[in-house]
């Protein structure tokens, strides 16, 4: 984000410097005494401003030509140049609207956003857009996204969540979109009230074959996020007391609960994607409650041989953690390879895997007491 912030503090400082001298008129603005009668004559380097002399002498259909051409191919330099060419020159075009939005789609592609954002604000109309001025709108709420910029993209996107006129599919887009971005700028309630109305909407719908399975799967997943996040605030601190450790335990516990609730919720919708991202979720949460309940100190108040029985009973109770996230990952893992699913949900699920085997063999390795892991039912996975 500091290269987009030193960008925009130089758009500030250019605009004040465009401002100054300037003269404000009407009931109560300031007026400016008259200039002193000396005049100040400052000479500044000679600029060169030259334009793309390779597009110059092409007129609005060919520059529209090239840039699908360009566009098609994938060259989305290229199409940004021909479609952005079009929309500056020739206003009064009739391919200009979608010169705009293809020149704002090969920016985003390039993940350009502050370009793409231009192009969009231009054509965007969120309150009443329909075609290329609704799709824009969507799009611009993407790039505030990425920008970081998550209260304005929310701003945008709950003014398309609210329009009745849009099929459902695009409003249940908005709501879930809204409830992301309400996350990100870290209103988790706010974002839980957006998720679950989009979830109560779709579940409304009498006919669900209407709406792309994404949005509800992705609407479950992130609700999934808030109850992981509020499980992580959550911190074992020994020093408390065995009281108060149980009960952070216990609380920890019902909030992993909670978040698995969700992402299995995710999984049933059956888009493939989340699908996946729930099931790393689940094994990740298993695998950090095993970790953190390992790795913490003793109650102080237990000592010596206590604190080793402790210990002991500690690991044989909280080891199914471990053969739980196996299991998830291995079952999330089988449902990635029936889809043909690939992504880098997939690469960390696989990796995960193998690390909570190995802890798995050497957490039965330190206690010759503990039952041997389970063989895996599926075939291993490289």
């Amino acid at each position: 984000m500091s290269g987009t912030w030193r960008r925009w503090v130089w758009v500030g400082v250019v605009g004040l410097l465009g401002l100054a001298g300037c003269r404000t008129t009407g009931s109560g603005a300031r007026q400016e005494t008259p200039a002193p009668a000396t005049r100040h004559e400052v000479e500044f380097e000679p600029v060169t401003v030259t334009g793309d002399l390779e597009l110059e002498r092409l007129n609005d259909e060919e520059l529209f030509a090239g840039g699908t051409s360009a566009f098609a191919a994938e060259d989305f330099k290229q199409a940004a140049r021909y479609f952005g060419r079009l929309a500056d020159f020739h206003p009064q075009s009739s391919h200009r609207r979608q010169a705009l939005y293809n020149a704002g789609l090969a920016h985003q592609r390039l993940k350009e956003w502050e370009e793409a954002y231009q192009r969009f604000s231009e054509l965007a109309d969120a309150a009443a857009g329909q075609g290329e001025a609704l799709d824009a709108a969507f799009r611009l709420a993407e790039t505030q996204y990425h920008l970081e910029r998550f209260e304005e993209a929310a701003a945008q996107l709950r003014v398309l969540a609210g329009r009745v006129d849009l099929p459902p599919g695009r409003r249940l887009e908005a709501q879930v979109q809204l409830g992301i971005c309400e996350l990100e700028a870290g209103q988790r309630e706010k974002a839980e009230n957006s998720l679950r109305q989009a979830v109560s909407d779709y579940e409304a719908l009498p006919d669900k074959d209407l709406v792309d399975k994404y949005f509800p799967a992705q609407a479950h997943f992130f609700v999934g996020e808030i109850y992981r996040l509020n499980y992580e605030d959550v911190l074992l601190d020994p020093l408390k007391g065995s009281d108060a450790l149980a009960k952070d335990l216990n609380y920890k516990a019902e909030l992993l609960l909670s978040a698995q609730g969700h992402y299995l919720r995710s999984i049933r919708v059956g888009n493939g994607y989340w699908a996946t991202a729930s099931g790393t979720q689940i094994g990740a949460m298993y695998e950090n409650m095993y970790n953190q309940m390992v790795n913490s100190p003793a109650p102080p108040e237990l000592t010596g041989e206590e604190a080793v029985i402790y210990r002991q009973e500690l690991r044989k109770k909280i080891r199914v953690l471990l053969t739980k996230s196996i299991n998830v990952y291995e079952r999330t893992l089988e449902a990635a390879e029936r889809i043909g699913s690939q992504n880098a949900f997939v690469d960390r699920t696989r990796e995960s895997l193998r690390k909570v085997k190995e802890l798995l063999l050497a957490d039965a390795e330190a206690d010759p007491e503990a039952a041997p892991p389970p063989t895996p039912a599926s075939k291993p996975h490289s």
